[in-house]
Formats: C-alpha cells, sequence, structure tokens
C-alpha cells in the first residue's frame, strides 16, 4: 500500500474513520470524498502532512464521484445509512450512490475495489436495508468482477450506534423493551473490520470474492442488551415486546421522526424486520481468518472502554452484580 491513492467513500463515518487510520498507517495516500469537507479536519491529523486528501463530493452527482477517483489506485465504499430521512434515503446511498462508484471505477479501470456492505444483504430480504444493500452487491460484481465484498455482523466500537443506543436508553427508561431477545448476532470490532478491508485491498486471492465478518462469539440479543447495562451500571427489567407489535411501533416512529431533521428514530420498521432473522457468519463463508485478520477483539475487552460514562456515577463506579 506504499504511496499507493486509495479512494474511501464513506470515510467520515464511523467505520470509514478507522479504515483512513489502518490505510495512513500502512502507508497509502487516502483521499476522502465527503459531501462538507471542511467538516473533516479530524480525518487530516490520522496521516503525516498532505497524506490525507478531503475532497468535495456527492454521491447523487456522478460527476463529482468520477473526479474524486482521478488518478486512484484502488477504491473503498463504506457507505451506509441506518435510517431513511429525506433524499438520504437507502435507495439513494446503498444502490444509486454504489452504481455511481463502480460506474466510475470501471471507466477508470479500477479493478481494487472493496464494498462493505452486511450479513442479510440480498436482492429478496424482508429488510428494505438488507434489500438495498444486496441490489448493490449485484450491481458491483457486474461492473467491477474483481471486487471484493465485505459483509460484517453488526459492528461496535467508541462510536457505534448499538451498545451506545442502548446504554443511553436504559438513563431515561425505567424498564427497557426486549426485541427479539432471542435472535443471534455476533459483533465485530470496528478496528477488526478496518483490518479486513486493508487485507482485502492487498489480497490477490480476494479479488471477486465475497466475506462474512463475525466477531469472536455469537449473542442473543437479551445477552448483549444485559451486558449493556451491567458496563452502564443501570439494572433495568427486560420487557419482552412481540416482534409484531414492536414492527407497528418502528414504523409509526419512523413516520413521525421523518418530521424532525434533527434526530433519529430509536426505532424503525426495517430495524425490526432485520431482527426477525439471525446475523450470525455464515459456516460456509470466508471470514476474518480467511483475510489474515486474527486475534479478534472481543465486546467484553472493549465496550467497558466506552459504556462506562453512562454509569450513575462515573467512570469507578462499581459494576452490580
Amino acid at each position: 500500500m506504499q504511496g499507493e491513492l486509495v479512494v474511501v467513500f464513506g470515510g467520515s463515518g464511523f467505520l470509514g474513520k478507522q479504515i483512513v487510520r489502518a490505510l495512513a498507517k500502512a502507508g497509502a495516500r487516502v483521499r476522502v470524498p465527503m459531501r462538507r469537507p471542511h467538516l473533516g479536519a479530524d480525518l487530516r491529523v490520522m496521516g503525516g502532512v498532505g497524506q490525507i486528501q478531503l475532497v468535495q463530493a456527492n454521491l447523487r452527482f456522478s460527476d463529482s464521484v468520477a473526479r474524486a477517483l482521478e488518478g486512484a489506485d484502488a477504491v473503498v465504499n463504506c457507505v451506509g445509512l441506518l435510517h431513511e430521512k429525506g433524499t438520504q434515503n437507502f435507495s439513494e446511498l446503498h444502490v444509486k450512490g454504489a452504481e455511481a462508484i463502480a460506474d466510475a471505477a470501471a471507466a477508470r479501470g479500477i479493478t481494487r475495489f472493496v464494498h462493505v456492505s452486511a450479513i442479510g444483504a440480498g436482492a429478496k430480504a424482508k429488510s428494505r436495508y438488507w434489500r438495498t444493500k444486496g441490489e448493490a452487491e449485484d450491481y458491483i460484481r457486474a461492473k467491477v468482477p474483481t471486487a471484493t465484498i465485505l459483509r460484517p455482523s453488526i459492528i461496535f466500537g467508541p462510536e457505534d450506534s448499538f451498545f451506545n443506543r442502548f446504554a443511553d436508553m436504559a438513563k431515561f427508561m425505567p424498564v427497557m423493551p426486549l426485541i427479539g431477545g432471542r435472535t443471534k448476532l455476533q459483533p465485530a470490532y470496528v478496528g477488526d473490520v478496518a483490518k479486513g478491508v486493508l487485507a482485502a485491498l492487498g489480497r490477490i486471492d480476494a479479488r471477486g470474492r465475497t466475506y462474512e465478518l463475525g466477531g469472536p462469539r455469537v449473542y442473543t440479543m437479551r445477552e448483549l442488551i444485559a451486558f449493556t447495562l451491567k458496563q452502564a451500571a443501570r439494572p433495568r427489567f427486560l420487557f419482552p415486546v412481540p416482534l409484531f407489535i414492536a414492527q407497528i411501533k418502528g414504523m409509526l416512529l419512523d413516520a413521525i421522526f421523518k418530521l424532525n431533521p434533527f434526530a433519529g428514530p430509536p426505532l424503525t420498521g426495517d430495524q425490526v424486520a432485520m431482527l426477525r432473522k439471525d446475523n450470525v457468519a455464515g459456516a460456509d463463508m470466508p471470514g476474518f481468518a480467511a483475510l489474515g485478520v486474527g486475534e479478534l477483539e472481543t465486546i467484553e475487552a472493549v465496550a467497558p472502554s466506552y459504556l462506562w460514562r453512562f454509569r450513575p456515577h462515573g467512570q469507578f463506579e462499581a459494576e452490580p452484580a
């Protein structure tokens, strides 16, 4: 990677920042297309002077995407959206955005392409999130056959939208709703996923393949929420909510919060749809090991380092038994 130019779409996001950091550490030059590059000052300090370049681009405008790929040796697309709001919707970002990147990469002859998708992605998936991720995979694979597709399970880390969300909810709710308590998940640490992206860019045998990235252990949703509450020192009763009721509630919340430009919904109908299916790496799919990424971080080792801030009396408050 030394001296090569890698363009990272979504580089200002939760996962994208870790990818940019990993690439810079490996000696690559990194270009990060952003709608508002003046807000990306924190990215510049992840590498040496001039190593990380911020450029203006918008996935909805193909000309700006093409310009962002000028002179690139490789491209990474880790653009993702957890909930829709206005023009920022699954179809525009997951599908049309990925199509614009794939078209521009193919036109410039870029064959090293890593696309971050999600476990569960497929054109026939019940969830719109997964369905649009699947449509993007199909288009990219047809346009750039050498592209590597990475499908992580839920990703955790200091800025995640999983553990932090539930810990924050516990601050205000005396009882925690439990949706999909038996659903199995395989959380992957954000730094490990970034290592997977770096490995996929450098390995010839990764080209044209699809990997499913799950962490070192599988948990139920109930276990993960119970773990979160313990780390936040906020014991709460877990009240099981039937999926069909949660689905209706999620759809209503989604509709209400679409009118609020300043906050995202605590739950959407699409997220409930995803909880109907286990989110673990397939036994027949290559994963971290096939990419040469070992010694994966666990939630027990990492999550306590950032969930302490939700404790009522601070970092040194004892965890409840």
